[in-house]
């Protein structure tokens, strides 16, 4: 009988004893701040659009308002749809909406048939993104996560490193923290409402993306941002979702904050002769100030840096540059010497 059962349930494609995959992870640093499986690969669904819509703005933005007309791509479609006609123009800027606040899977491959030339162009840019962005264990078949067919795999860890980077494009933002949206084609009208129910109840939500499959379960991305400090969390295969964010993002803002550890307006007024391009934050806990440890490497006239450590483990670097680019290193080693004299004294 117990066979009989297990046979039933592979039949049904239903991952019951999969494990959680769980992420949080600071957007600007990449520091993780929890896992759990992280590295594991699995089944996306649709949270795979979150990387459709990075292609889609990247390769297409100057023709959001072009209307694209629907073709036969779409009547292979199931599951969670805008339900668009066939041959039904709706713009660019449209099917974004409808492909991110309704998850819509006819979207997803009207938009990739129009910036892709075809599904597998899509794709091919799909995959070519996640390499330049480390998602070293991430596989992308399809536009928008379904699994019977094709199959989209990926991390915790690499969906985080793509949510992180999403975040940086202010459409991104703007589309996945609507509410409402309506739609006006040549021949219907739409009236929307975000499937992301997180973003109606919790105030610190920025971005949000969920998805589910019987293979993948429940799959939820999201930003949320409090007291300047980002956040973004990863679940995969988890009924509990919308819980688990939520509690996640307070519990990690009452123990984290984003801590300056290196001003340049302080820095290149101190030592004229050098640049330092930006300020440098990481998300600290009250103590950790105490073990950071800020290091100036000089290999060169140009390729020089600010190592910083926390506990003797290095954290991140910097570059920083002579503006005079003719001074040699050993032209720099007293200038050397009083930049380490000034870190050590403000930290």
């Amino acid at each position: 009988m117990k066979k009989i059962i297990l046979i039933f349930i592979s039949l049904l494609n239903i991952n019951v004893f999969a494990s959680t995959s769980t992420i949080v992870m600071d957007t600007n640093s990449h520091r993780i701040l929890y896992e759990n499986n992280a590295y594991e690969r699995k089944l996306i669904a649709s949270t795979t659009k979150i990387m459709t819509f990075v292609i889609a703005y990247e390769y297409a933005k100057d023709f959001l308002d072009l209307e694209i007309e629907a073709g036969e791509e779409i009547l292979k479609m199931y599951g969670t749809s805008i339900y668009i006609s066939l041959y039904e123009k709706m713009t660019l800027r449209d099917l974004l909406y409808g492909l991110m606040l309704r998850s819509g899977n006819d979207a997803s491959v009207v938009i990739a048939n129009f910036v892709g030339g075809s599904e597998e162009g899509f794709v091919k840019l799909m995959n070519k993104k996640a390499i330049f962005l480390g998602m070293n264990n991430t596989t992308f078949n399809n536009p928008h996560g379904l699994d019977e067919n094709t199959r989209n795999y990926s991390t915790a860890y690499d969906m985080a490193l793509l949510s992180s980077y999403a975040s940086t494009i202010p459409m991104y933002r703007e589309v996945t923290k609507t509410k409402y949206y309506n739609v006006q084609t040549d021949i219907k009208t739409y009236s929307w409402i975000n499937r992301n129910k997180l973003i109606f109840t919790y105030p610190y939500l920025e971005t949000g993306k969920t998805g589910y499959t019987p293979s993948a379960g429940k799959t939820y991305v999201s930003t949320a941002k409090k007291n300047d400090l980002e956040l973004t969390i990863v679940t995969l295969n988890d009924n509990n979702h919308y819980e688990t964010h939520r509690s996640l993002y307070e519990n990690m803002f009452s123990k984290y904050q984003k801590t300056l550890l290196i001003s340049k307006e302080e820095f290149n007024k101190k030592y004229p002769n050098m640049v330092l391009t930006k300020d440098i934050y990481y998300p600290l806990k009250d103590n950790e100030m105490d073990y950071i440890e800020v290091k100036l490497v000089i290999n060169s006239s140009v390729d020089n840096k600010l190592v910083v450590s926390l506990k003797n483990k290095e954290i991140l670097s910097e570059r920083v540059y002579f503006k005079d680019k003719s001074k040699s290193i050993k032209k720099s080693n007293g200038l050397f010497e009083k930049i380490k004299n000034f870190f050590q004294k403000i930290l």
